[in-house]
C-alpha cells in the first residue's frame, strides 16, 4: 500500500518541485501577469491569486496593463515588459488575433507565455489556464430557457474579439437551439466600457425596445444593467451576469439579476504561476515543439479552472 501510494504522489511531487534535490528557483526570477484593465475587481482577484503564488515560490511578480480596455494598449504593454527579459509571462489576450504574433516572438525567443482568462489558441503559447467557456455558455443557456420557460427575446452585452467571450456566446447558441422560442434579437459590443453598457441598456429602456432577457458576457455589464432597470422601475426582466463582483452579487441578493457564473480568476492566476514557474524551472529542450499533438507532451493543452451558478439560493454564503 504505501508503494502504491509514493507511486502515485511522485508526478505531483515532480511537478510542484517537492522531488528533494531538484532545481529551485531564483529571488531574481520576475513574472508578469498582463491583462486589460487590471483595477477592476475580476484582476484585482487575479492578481491576488498571482502575488499569492509568487511569495510562496520566492519570486518576484508583477501585475500590468492599460487602465481601460484598450486592446491596442495591452500589446504595447506586453512588448514593453518584454525588454525587461522576464522569467516568464501569463497573458489574458483582450484580442488574440492582435496579441498572437508577439506571443509567437516572445516564445521563440525562450520567454515561456501561458495565457490564462482569455486564450490566443493559434499562437505558440504553452497552455492556457482558465474556463471552459464553452460550458461556462452552455450552463448560462439551460438556465435562460427555464427563466423565460423557452419563450422571448435576449439580448447579449459582449466585448468584440475576446476569444472566451465568443466561446461563452456560441455555448449560449447551442443551448439555445433546443428552444426555438428564444429568439436573440442583438449581440451588443460594450467595448470593456462600464459606462457604455449603462448607455446601451438605457437606450433599450427609452426607446421602449426591452427584450426579456438580458445576458452579460463579461463582468461589468450585468451591474450596470440591474441598475438601468431598477431606476427605470422595470421588473420582470431577466438578466444573467458573469463573474462575482460585488456589485453583481448585491443585485442577485436584491432580486434585479437572477444569477451569474462566477469563473475563478484568483485560481487563475495563483495555479497559472504555479505551472508556468515549472516550466521555467524544468525548461523542456524546445519551447516551440508541438505539444498539442505530442501524446507524450510534458506540457497540457488546457487547464480548466471551473465555474460557479451564484443565485439567491447561495449568494450570502458566497460574499461571506
Amino acid at each position: 500500500m504505501n508503494r502504491r501510494i509514493m507511486l502515485m504522489m511522485a508526478p505531483l511531487l515532480a511537478f510542484w518541485g517537492c522531488g528533494g534535490g531538484g532545481p529551485a528557483h531564483q529571488t531574481t526570477e520576475k513574472y508578469y501577469l498582463v491583462c486589460a484593465n487590471p483595477k477592476i475587481p475580476y484582476w484585482q482577484e487575479a492578481g491576488a491569486g498571482f502575488l499569492a503564488a509568487a511569495r510562496e515560490l520566492g519570486v518576484q511578480a508583477e501585475v500590468v496593463g492599460p487602465e481601460t480596455y484598450d486592446a491596442q494598449a495591452e500589446r504595447e504593454e506586453f512588448r514593453r515588459i518584454m525588454t525587461k527579459k522576464p522569467a516568464g509571462v501569463l497573458v489574458s489576450a483582450g484580442n488574440a488575433e492582435l496579441l498572437t504574433p508577439d506571443i509567437n516572438a516572445a516564445v521563440e525567443g525562450g520567454t515561456p507565455v501561458v495565457t490564462i482568462d482569455a486564450d490566443a489558441p493559434q499562437s505558440r503559447r504553452l497552455f492556457f489556464v482558465g474556463t471552459n467557456n464553452y460550458e461556462a455558455g452552455q450552463m448560462g443557456g439551460r438556465l435562460l430557457i427555464k427563466l423565460l420557460n423557452g419563450k422571448g427575446t435576449v439580448v447579449f452585452f459582449t466585448i468584440a474579439g475576446q476569444k472566451n467571450l465568443e466561446d461563452r456566446l456560441d455555448g449560449y447558441r447551442a443551448a439555445l437551439e433546443s428552444a426555438p422560442g428564444i429568439k436573440v434579437a442583438a449581440v451588443q459590443d460594450m467595448k470593456g466600457n462600464s459606462s457604455l453598457a449603462f448607455d446601451i441598456a438605457k437606450e433599450y429602456v427609452d426607446k421602449k425596445n426591452l427584450p426579456d432577457a438580458f445576458v452579460a458576457l463579461e463582468s461589468l455589464s450585468g451591474a450596470e444593467i440591474a441598475d438601468v432597470l431598477d431606476r427605470a422601475r422595470i421588473e420582470n426582466k431577466v438578466i444573467l451576469a458573469m463573474d462575482a463582483a460585488q456589485n453583481t452579487l448585491e443585485w442577485i441578493e436584491k432580486g434585479k439579476i437572477a444569477a451569474t457564473i462566477a469563473q475563478k480568476p484568483y485560481t487563475m492566476g495563483y495555479y497559472g504561476l504555479k505551472a508556468l514557474a515549472d516550466v521555467v524551472l524544468r525548461k523542456p529542450p524546445s519551447l516551440t515543439a508541438d505539444f498539442r499533438n505530442d501524446p507524450r507532451s510534458p506540457l497540457p493543452v488546457f487547464i480548466d479552472t471551473g465555474t460557479l451558478l451564484v443565485d439567491r439560493n447561495n449568494v450570502a454564503r458566497l460574499r461571506k
